[in-house]
């Protein structure tokens, strides 16, 4: 599965414009809860490698596809004359040894390619192989801003070799019994967060520095979410990792709240999830965005759980919720995955749309 997001939003950082900054301020925790004080250390809450929910929150729509890509039979093979096999792969050094990387393309696309070039996990290596021409695909993360910045495309993984790291927030289940009405008011966030858009949201936080504020109230308005007003429904805290990409999408969900008569208290900058699970379970925070795959391979230990479908690993995930007093909610089509990237001109040049197309012949 895929490594930590922080490798992505940082490293990948450097070639395109320096550090990283962080998606916003902390906010303190109280007084005796030391469990949930920020922390500067990389987020391991973050997306790695990674039954029914209550209606309310039950996933819109289901993904076609197997339930798990590497359970099923192997794809053959690839011909020789494949488009695969004209052009050199980049990725992270043990990429051939990972069921996510050119194993998972042998088996489930039938791929081989030209040859294998080490470079990094999603990083600038990566990013300056696929400016340069040494390589003509590399394994990027699907919400990195270097997509938009270099203008590659991004493969549709059309036969679901990638565990679902869908983006979906998770609530305590005592919060929206008491507040259902928040989860019709992040569902629709969801059904609005494309892969694209949240690819650009990342490219202004990262790269341009804008505010992360100013980045979730532009969003927000420009997708039609105007404030109904209201107020006096209660507190909400709200809980974020430390990387930029959580920071903003919790910021997100925070102002929606606020625009709908929430008070809302941040708790961001913090450690991983080892920091914010339990303090969900004891009731110090609310809400959090977070990732289906990563979570679900989380709480079941790396039991191998999650699915290239991300309707099923979200019903996987509420079975481990539901003991827990925490629900997931909607996911949205934006996903924080391993991805597969060619620039514009090899995507022109053969024609390529999904990864299942760098098995036809070569043109």
């Amino acid at each position: 599965m895929r490594l930590y997001r922080m490798l992505a939003l940082g490293a990948s950082a450097l070639v395109l414009m320096g550090a990283c900054g962080t998606g916003g301020s902390a906010t303190p925790a109280a007084s005796g809860t030391p469990s949930v004080a920020p922390s500067s250390q990389a987020a391991s809450a973050a997306p790695s490698s990674a039954a029914s929910a209550p209606a309310a929150s039950a996933p819109s729509a289901a993904s076609p596809g197997a339930s798990s890509a590497l359970s099923a039979s192997e794809a053959p093979a690839a011909p020789a004359n494949a488009i695969a096999r004209q052009l050199a792969f980049g990725g992270p050094p043990e990429c051939p040894q990972r069921p996510y990387c050119l194993i998972g393309l042998r088996k489930v696309y039938g791929l081989t390619f030209k040859t294998f070039v080490p470079l990094d996990a999603g990083g600038p290596l990566t990013v300056a192989a696929l400016e340069t021409g040494k390589i003509q695909i590399g394994e990027l993360f699907t919400s990195d801003p270097s997509i938009q910045v270099d203008g590659f495309v991004l493969l549709n993984d059309d036969r679901h070799l990638e565990a679902s790291d869908n983006i979906a927030p998770v609530i305590r289940t005592a919060v929206l019994q008491a507040h259902p009405d928040i989860a019709t008011l992040l569902n629709r966030i969801s059904s609005k967060l494309t892969q694209q858009q949240l690819v650009a949201l990342n490219k202004q936080v990262v790269v341009d520095k804008t505010d992360p504020a100013t980045v979730a109230r532009n969003w927000l308005q420009q997708n039609g979410f105007v404030p109904t007003g209201g107020s006096g429904k209660g507190t909400i805290v709200v809980g974020a990792v430390n990387f930029p990409e959580n920071e903003l999408l919790a910021e997100i969900y925070a102002q929606e709240l606020q625009a709908n008569g929430y008070s809302v208290t941040r708790k961001f900058g913090l450690a991983s999830r080892e920091v914010i699970q339990p303090a969900m379970q004891a009731g110090q925070i609310d809400l959090s965005p977070e990732y289906l795959a990563s979570l679900t391979e989380y709480l079941d230990k790396g039991a191998g759980k999650a699915t290239g479908d991300p309707a099923v690993t979200a019903k996987i995930l509420q079975t481990y919720l539901t003991p827990k007093g925490e629900t997931v909610l909607n996911y949205a089509p934006a996903t924080d995955e391993n991805g597969f990237v060619v620039t514009k001109a090899t995507a022109d040049k053969y024609h390529l749309v999904n990864i299942s197309d760098l098995a036809k012949p070569a043109p």
